[in-house]
């Protein structure tokens, strides 16, 4: 978001009808900066103190890290030779980094510190590291690494619901970033509490929106949906049809542009269940991320980073009753996605 408000809708649709796919002229311009944004899921990622309030599966993984050196230095290993490879900035790794299944402030630190130890350029550092504990439910919450600084007060949405917003800024313009991890489909059959995850920050952006139609708003997370489920397109209102965000006039209800709804299409998957990918870890895009001003998404940029598998799925580190040699682990059951954005000056 700029310092300045901005009138969002005509240039969008100055956009559109000079037939452009994405992003009007000012953010394809030199004097713009590009940054690389990444979700990851890393599954059950827990820090080298025990915390004996622990339960079920929390605590079998809480006990292995803590008490076992060479799993967690391996399982850190495995995360930065993914956030570290060529896929990601030409090895500089992302710029800013969003994740799940985090067990502690503790946790994202290690990470933290684990790529800064392999980035000989310190310049490439990263500083900042934010975690807020929902205290409900299991103990895998969202964190954020970035080397963009951070402005204002972090905060969770919900009640005790992994729903993290930070917000971020770079040459005075801001960027408001959510990073969440909805429930899962084994606990949640029926889908209620992704449709409760989605309303709620979609409840969130329309505040921000009302307020500055243009705000820079990027969702991210472990949807445990599709692009195609009813939580992401009706309830959270991202949609893969960039046309139609675009049309959207100064009366109508904003959507989200979802990049990973083509990638969906193509068969792509980020995590895989009984045989077949699904894309759930997805990065959606607020109107002002397609306006060219600010930040801004670079379009065709969605990926999914396909590093460290097993059969043509991700291959996951595993558990303590793993029996793999720990070369024949990989890092996460998620691949990470990635989106490229541009900032102007």
């Amino acid at each position: 978001m700029s310092s300045t408000p901005r009138r969002a809708c005509p240039l969008l649709l100055a956009a559109l009808a000079a037939g452009l796919a994405v992003l009007a002229a000012p953010a394809q311009t030199a004097k713009s900066r590009t940054y690389l944004f990444c979700f990851w899921n890393v599954e059950n990622l827990f820090d080298d103190r025990p915390n004996p309030k622990l339960e079920k599966v929390d605590r079998e993984f809480d006990a292995w890290f803590a008490r076992d050196p060479q799993a967690l230095k391996m399982k850190l290993e495995r995360v930065c030779e993914v956030l570290l490879g060529k896929e990601m900035n030409g090895g500089k790794g992302p710029d800013i980094l969003a994740l799940a299944e985090v067990e502690s402030l503790r946790a994202a630190e290690l990470v933290r510190d684990a790529l800064n130890k392999r980035l000989k350029d310190r310049s490439l550092h990263y500083g900042t590291v934010v975690y807020r504990d929902p205290q409900g439910g299991r103990s895998i919450a969202t964190a954020l690494i970035s080397r963009v600084p951070v402005v204002g007060t972090p905060r969770l949405h919900g009640k005790y619901q992994r729903i993290l917003e930070v917000r971020l800024a770079e040459n005075k313009h801001e960027l408001t970033v959510i990073a969440s991890h909805w429930t899962s489909r084994v606990s949640d059959k029926a889908g209620r509490g992704r449709s409760a995850y989605a309303r709620i920050i979609r409840d969130d952006f329309m505040k921000a929106y009302r307020r500055d139609p243009a705000v820079d708003y990027l969702v991210c997370g472990d949807f445990n949906d599709t692009p195609d489920d009813d939580a992401v397109l009706r309830d959270l209102g991202a949609t893969g049809e960039l046309k139609k965000v675009l049309a959207l006039g100064k009366g109508d209800a904003p959507l989200f542009y979802n990049p990973f709804a083509e990638l969906a299409k193509a068969g792509k998957g980020t995590h895989y269940f009984a045989g077949r990918g699904y894309v759930f870890d997805q990065v959606v895009l607020s109107p002002g991320l397609l306006d060219g001003e600010g930040w801004s998404y670079v379009n065709g940029s969605a990926a999914v980073v396909e590093k460290l598998s097993f059969r043509g799925r991700p291959d996951r580190f595993g558990g303590p009753a793993d029996r793999r040699p720990w070369k024949n682990r990989g890092a996460s059951d998620h691949y990470p996605v990635t989106v490229r954005l541009r900032v102007a000056r």
